[in-house]
């Protein structure tokens, strides 16, 4: 198991903007998606506007936020300029809304936004690279963000310029390039980034270890070739060559599902949190989505794609995100507010810091509507996707509420610090 260490681990005032932003966004962004049907098309350019809103406000702002304390902590060097965070979050939010506006209503506003965004990223890049260098160990983390940052880098530059196209007119093949920019973000970067650290926060959460880590070497390796690959064959527009690719992806996430249950065989803590219940959730998406995606792609059924794409994103993209964030954040506030009074006074236990009622719901609600939703796109019902979607906003507001409940526990001791 990994040795995680806190030397390095900056300020919890300038990680707390992302966790506040990324969940607000992702309430509001659930509470329009009633909005949408399940015979919404793929390239409806409203939903093309919710999807940058929910992935770049929600997914991007707390990976980008749990990647400023987790880069550092788990390499063990300190940022090679932890200011330049003070800077990301607000320029990704006003991307953010300027983007999401631009696809919506307003095409003239995406250069803007997506010149907002385009910076934003590359500070994170430049960053993140930067303190790469100083790394002297090579580990499989190590490597894997690398690689997802040079991923990330493909991906927003194609999306850049996919919205110069749509906002100013520029040249480019909106149709050709579509697949690439989505494999090299969410395949490149999200599944990559979440296969690196939950190698890191899986064992430590859950207390496994002594398993192999063969499954998941392959399955980064096998990843990387398929979202590399693909970006080849969106250069040759080659179809063949985008096939091969995205089977090589599917195999690579079957190697890591494996690998997921390696670490839950060798698990010591058996409690069933909340935590552990939005694993089991999560997982249980991807792997229903690895079913999915093949029949999609061999078919060329889109309602099939669709769901696989729900599965993946509302499935294991937010309950990775929402269940890790009952772990962090109370980790995180109770080493800022309360470590320094250890020996001194009595201190809460990391389970007083989460709310237990308001977590329940959010985890009840979402669950059950990630599972709806998902079925009404396969089955093509209007009635069950629309049921899904409100019991996910419905979870959303419970989720925001208890993102705040966990960054404001303890903030009057931290009042009288001052």
């Amino acid at each position: 198991m990994f040795q995680v260490s806190r030397e390095f681990a900056p300020p919890f005032s300038l990680i707390s903007p992302y966790f506040t932003a990324g969940s607000l966004f992702y309430m509001v962004a659930m509470l329009i998606l009633p909005m949408f049907g399940a015979d919404s098309a793929m390239y409806d350019i409203s939903l093309v506007a919710w999807v940058h809103l929910f992935l770049l406000g929600f997914v991007m702002m707390i990976i980008f936020g749990a990647m400023a304390q987790l880069v550092p902590v788990v390499l063990e060097v300190g940022h090679f300029s932890v200011d330049f965070y003070y800077l990301i979050w607000p320029l990704l939010a006003a991307g953010t809304v300027l983007m999401a506006l631009g696809f919506a209503a307003f095409p003239t506003l995406l250069p803007y936004g997506g010149i907002m965004v385009l910076v934003s990223m590359l500070i994170f890049l430049a960053d993140t690279i930067l303190t790469l260098r100083k790394v002297e160990h090579v580990s499989l983390t190590v490597k894997t963000i690398g690689v997802t940052n040079a991923f990330l880098l493909l991906g927003i530059l194609v999306g850049f310029a996919m919205a110069l196209t749509i906002g100013a007119g520029v040249g480019i093949d909106i149709q050709r390039w579509l697949g690439a920019h989505i494999v090299l973000v969410l395949g490149g970067f999200v599944t990559l980034t979440i296969v690196g650290m939950s190698m890191v926060l899986l064992p430590m959460f859950g207390l496994s270890h002594g398993f192999d880590e063969t499954p998941v070497k392959r399955a980064f390796k096998l990843m990387s070739i398929g979202v590399g690959t693909y970006f080849v064959g969106a250069l040759f527009d080659s179809e063949s060559i985008r096939f091969l690719s995205l089977l090589a992806i599917f195999g690579g996430v079957g190697l890591y599902l494996w690998q997921i249950a390696l670490i839950y065989k060798t698990r010591a803590r058996k409690e069933s949190d909340i935590w552990f219940k939005s694993m089991m959730v999560g997982y249980g998406a991807l792997a229903f989505a690895l079913l999915l995606a093949p029949i999609a792609l061999i078919g060329r059924l889109e309602s099939v794609a669709l769901a696989a794409a729900w599965f993946l994103v509302m499935g294991f993209f937010t309950f990775l995100i929402n269940g890790h964030l009952f772990k962090i954040i109370p980790f995180l506030v109770w080493f800022e507010r309360y470590s320094p009074l250890v020996g001194k006074q009595k201190v809460p236990m990391l389970a007083d810091m989460v709310p237990k009622k308001p977590g329940e719901f959010q985890f009840w609600f979402t669950a059950v509507g990630m599972a709806a939703g998902g079925l009404g796109l396969l089955f093509g019902s209007d009635e069950l996707f629309k049921g899904g979607a409100a019991f996910m906003a419905a979870g959303s507001v419970f989720m925001f509420y208890s993102v705040k409940w966990m960054m404001n526990f303890g903030k009057n001791i931290e009042q009288e610090k001052q």
